[in-house]
């Protein structure tokens, strides 16, 4: 009776194929097995085949062949196949719910609250008052009392501290219990504490030892004494040592030095530091004189620094010293132990090593007595005068000055009268027995004056620190005494600070005419004062004075070995000159910049010639960078005549491009407005030239890409203004110039694509036939460009980018073309990508990026030659195509990615769309055979979707395919009609599926359900209350 009621149900709707019939004939088969039932549904197979719903090049049948192959074996179908044909024969009549997307908008934006003006506010902090009892309250008053907002409740942190911070407290009783400091002794410490302005002897260490070398063979002469149980001491020569082994063994002696002292040797200690010390009086190899001082040294200081820490140590016991003890502090042991270290040393003969040693220990004066260091200092001081060689004697004086700026930097006057001794001595420079000395070693006086430089200069750099200005003063009336001696002259205008010398150029420039050129070259001593002026200002009226002086130095030099130094010197104040108006104006004149021309001009010609500038690589450089300081206004640097054939003497390509490098990273600092000058981009391009043409195929990857932020950065200076088409034009040549650097291509591909947009927004969307074409020229020069990258992911995203510039500008073919060569395309995405060196999946980010094509199709119309939604065909065609990572969700993840875009496509108004561009709703108009199309397409994805469902499940997949179940349910949810029962029945089968094994997580189900309850208060939803009570939370256990 049943069968033949459905029969005749079957017949009235036979003008269709009604897959519900189909269904419950497919449940009569598995519970009767009837012949009747079978012959029907062999009569609907054989008259139809195949129920098929195919696209281009994409299909999918559903079937019933496994149920009447399990008839015809006489089995039983499985009740799991009937309810997956179930699933998927029910999508056939699926309809996407109408949207009204300006009405849920509305609903999604938060109802405006009225808020009360009043002293409360959520961010303002809460302050908690609490009221102390005063001392007089009588008793049985509550005095103390916590006031607080009464529209706020209390901060429970401030109500627990009681209103007092616990650390405040401490800090409070620390500073309480701490003795008060007086003026006099806080100014004093200050006064002790050498800052971070003044430059360490540390870092003078390195220049000393690379700058005075010899080739000469060198000898270490050392006589150890006598040991306990022998009559004689062992004597040690060392004979033609080379330099390196020279520094070696003065190493060894240093490391032998430690080793004694942790033996507790320390009378052996004692003798490698004298026999080190008296090395110092060998003046045999005089040009290595300073480098022997600095290696010697460093084993004196290491002593010294072992002996006071050896008696802070006894010190130390029973509670650590700190580090502003005073005598009181020191116990009787670590006074005797010091004591009788200074007996030991003032025991030693030999005046030079006594002084070495004594001043090496001299900060171990503090444990004795509070003045040790200040009677001490005087008398060091005055036993150095009773040494004969001067070198010798400048270079203890030097060593003094450091040890006395390191314990007591206060001591001024011991300094002072170390320089005026110092002073005295030059006369012994033209003394019979430093005259024999030079003739003997072959030494001119100029190269002897030299090695007094770091130890003047060193005991300059002491005096001057933080030395009022008269006494600048009266250093140059020393030096007026002495002559005007040029090497003095020199470290004075190096020690004091730039802005007293600045104030003294004029004095200076006659002291320099007045110096014997002899003695001291004069365009060294330009440099020393050109660099003070290039820090400080010297007076207006004197600086054209200062100029032509200097300038008259600067031509007289021929040698270029000597001429690179002194432009190094004098083009800075050469610099500072042409830029003193440059700070008021934004231009600077012809007058002023011809100087530098000239300057630039008169090193050309004197290092041309043989090729003389290969060897002043380092000088020139400094010569940009000190041009780059000062001349920011590129228009200004490049219109000079010598500039770029300066730059043309680099002709190292490492240095070519390293100083091409210094020019770029100034421009981007500086250019802060855009440019189209002729004579900036000419010059700039042919700076960014070079240095992309120093890129080959070793060239290491960052700096390729650092080459290529400095292009990138020159790029997005360029504008044109309106000038549209000299834009393109200046990025079809920059396109051509740049072609090894795919970074600065896509750039340019972004630069133009930016111009597009530029275009249609000053014609408000309404192109005429001129800005009509230029844009179509603009999306031509994107896709002749585009295929040149390298990185297929950077040409999917510039595809997709020039496709929606395209649209925005009504060039749908140009669209059309970037779209389907993006898809074009996907088949080629590697399944693996280097990410910072590491490789990684390339799945998400093939997502990300269909997800987004996906988001475009809306508004993108159909081709009237190419059918229906042909793009969304393409896209699906490619993603079942493409070989995706075993395991992986990816492929089904689009599909139910596309289904909000297919119901997007079904409302009768689009979301969004673009201006002046008709999308489909405009051309179909919602006829019922693009909705058809749609549907189509709709039940085809989810037949996917639920084959992969199926498969996930006999691979025991369960979380996977609870995920992707919960996925396609959101999907339905958000775009699927579920008033129809047949939808809703698939939506409750979905949401059971994703909770059958306990993997979906409660929370995000219970804010599902919450949703869909507010959701079914909506007048136009109220369907969803039938569906939300079918919704069942399950428990995971």
């Amino acid at each position: 009776m049943l069968f033949s009621q459905l029969k005749s149900l079957r017949i009235i709707n036979r003008n269709r194929l009604n897959h519900a019939y189909i269904y419950i004939l497919c449940i009569l088969i598995t519970y009767t097995q009837s012949k009747c039932v079978y012959r029907e549904l062999s009569c609907i197979l054989a008259s139809e085949k195949k129920c098929q719903l195919s696209f281009a090049g994409f299909q999918h049948s559903i079937t019933i062949t496994s149920v009447i192959t399990a008839v015809a074996l006489n089995q039983k179908p499985s009740l799991t196949v009937v309810r997956l044909y179930a699933l998927k024969v029910i999508p056939a009549v699926l309809r996407s719910r109408g949207r009204n997307y300006e009405a849920e908008l509305q609903r999604c934006r938060p109802e405006a609250a009225p808020v009360e003006f009043g002293d409360y506010h959520p961010l303002k902090p809460i302050m908690v008052t609490d009221t102390k009892s005063r001392r007089g309250a009588r008793k049985g008053s509550t005095s103390s009392s916590s006031s607080s907002s009464s529209s706020a409740p209390a901060d429970p942190l401030s109500s627990m501290l009681d209103g007092t911070d616990p650390l405040s407290m401490f800090a409070a009783a620390s500073v309480s219990e701490a003795p008060a400091m007086t003026h006099s002794k806080k100014r004093e410490k200050e006064e002790e504490v050498v800052g971070p302005d003044f430059e360490p002897w540390s870092s003078k260490r390195g220049e000393i030892l690379a700058r005075f070398t010899t080739t000469e063979k060198l000898s270490i002469n050392l006589f150890m004494g006598s040991d306990k149980g022998k009559t004689c001491g062992s004597q040690r020569e060392l004979l033609n040592l080379s330099q390196q082994d020279y520094a070696n063994r003065i190493e060894e002696l240093n490391q032998s030095l430690k080793e004694a002292w942790a033996s507790d040797q320390k009378v052996k200690a004692l003798k490698i530091v004298i026999q080190c010390s008296k090395l110092l009086s060998d003046t045999s190899v005089i040009q290595f004189y300073p480098s022997k001082f600095v290696l010697i040294t460093d084993i004196l200081d290491t002593f010294g620094r072992l002996v006071y820490d050896r008696i802070w140590t006894m010190c130390s016991d029973p509670r650590p010293l700190p580090d502003s003890f005073t005598v009181d502090d020191v116990n009787d042991t670590a006074k005797e132990t010091c004591l009788n270290w200074f007996f030991k040393i003032a025991s030693i003969r030999e005046l030079l090593p006594r002084l070495y040693v004594e001043a090496a220990i001299l900060k171990c004066n503090r444990f004795l007595n509070k003045t040790g260091i200040q009677e001490t200092l005087p008398r060091l001081t005055a036993m150095i005068r009773g040494i004969g060689d001067p070198l010798v004697a400048a270079y203890t004086r030097a060593y003094l000055c450091r040890v006395g700026m390191e314990v007591a930097p206060h001591l001024k006057d011991s300094l002072n009268r170390n320089f005026f001794d110092l002073l005295g001595t030059f006369r012994q420079v033209s003394g019979e027995s430093v005259q024999n000395q030079l003739v003997q070693q072959r030494v001119e006086v100029p190269e002897y004056l030299t090695l007094y430089s770091p130890a003047i200069n060193w005991i300059l750099q002491c005096i001057a620190y933080r030395a009022p200005e008269p006494l600048l003063t009266e250093m140059m009336e020393r030096c007026k005494k002495l002559g005007n001696n040029a090497l003095l002259l020199n470290s004075v205008m190096r020690a004091f600070r730039p802005e007293f010398v600045a104030a003294r150029a004029t004095d200076f420039i006659g002291m320099i005419k007045d110096c014997d050129e002899a003695g001291f070259p004069k365009h060294l001593l330009f440099g020393s004062l050109g660099r003070s002026l290039a820090c400080a200002d010297p007076p207006e009226s004197e600086r054209l004075t200062i100029l032509n002086e200097a300038w008259k130095v600067v031509t007289k030099v021929r040698s270029p070995q000597v001429e690179y130094r002194c432009y190094d010197y004098i083009c800075d104040h050469t610099f500072y000159y042409v830029s003193i108006t440059f700070i008021h104006l934004s231009f600077i004149s012809r007058s002023q910049k011809r100087e530098v021309n000239t300057v630039l001009a008169d090193i050309i010609k004197h290092m041309t010639p043989d090729r003389a500038f290969e060897d002043a690589y380092p000088q020139l450089q400094s010569v940009i960078r000190k041009i780059l300081t000062y001349f920011q206004d590129f228009s200004v640097l490049f219109s000079m005549e010598r500039f770029l054939p300066f730059l043309d003497m680099f002709q190292k390509d490492s240095v070519r491009v390293e100083v091409c490098r210094s020019i770029m990273e100034v421009f981007i600092k500086h250019q802060v407005e855009l440019t189209r000058d002729p004579v900036i981009l000419n010059a700039m391009l042919h700076i960014c030239k070079t240095m992309h043409d120093s890129v080959n195929a070793l060239t290491l990857e960052d700096e390729k890409r650092s080459l290529a932020l400095l292009i990138i950065g020159f790029i997005r200076m360029v504008s044109f203004g309106r000038d549209f088409e000299q834009q393109l034009s200046f990025c079809v040549e920059a396109r051509a110039t740049f072609c090894n650097l795919e970074p600065v291509l896509v750039q340019l591909i972004h630069t133009v694509n930016q111009l597009a947009m530029e275009t249609c927004r000053v014609m408000r969307g309404s192109h005429s036939r001129k800005t009509a074409a230029f844009v179509r020229a603009c999306a031509a020069y994107s896709f002749i460009t585009i295929p040149s990258l390298s990185s297929i992911f950077s040409r999917l995203s510039l595809y997709l980018l020039s496709g929606q510039v395209a649209l925005a500008n009504q060039c749908l073919s140009q669209a059309d073309a970037f779209l389907k060569a993006a898809v074009g395309i996907l088949p080629d995405v590697p399944r693996s990508i280097s990410v910072e060196g590491k490789l990684r999946s390339s799945e998400s980010f093939l997502l990300d990026f269909i997800n987004n094509f996906l988001a475009t199709l809306l508004v993108v119309p159909d081709h009237p030659e190419h059918g229906v939604l042909y793009l969304v065909r393409g896209l699906l065609n490619m993603v079942q195509d493409y070989t995706w990572e075993d395991n992986s969700d990816a492929k089904v993840r689009v599909y139910v990615s596309a289904l909000p875009l297919l119901a997007a496509m079904s409302q009768e108004t689009y979301l969004y769309s673009i201006p002046k561009v008709d999308s489909n709703e405009t051309l179909y108009g919602g006829d019922p055979k693009f909705l058809s199309e749609i549907n189509k397409l709709c039940e085809t994805l989810i037949g996917q979707i639920l084959d992969n469902l199926k498969a996930l499940g006999r691979d025991e997949s369960t979380r996977r395919q609870g995920a992707l179940a919960f996925s396609l349910f959101g999907v339905l949810l958000a775009h699927g009609d579920l008033r129809n029962n047949k939808l809703s029945q698939l939506a409750v089968n979905l949401w059971n599926l994703c909770h059958k094994h306990g993997y979906c997580e409660t929370g995000i189900s219970v804010r599902t359900l919450e949703y869909i309850k507010h959701q079914a208060q909506q007048h136009d939803m109220t369907h969803l209350t039938d569906t939300v009570q079918r919704l069942a939370l399950q428990s995971r256990t």
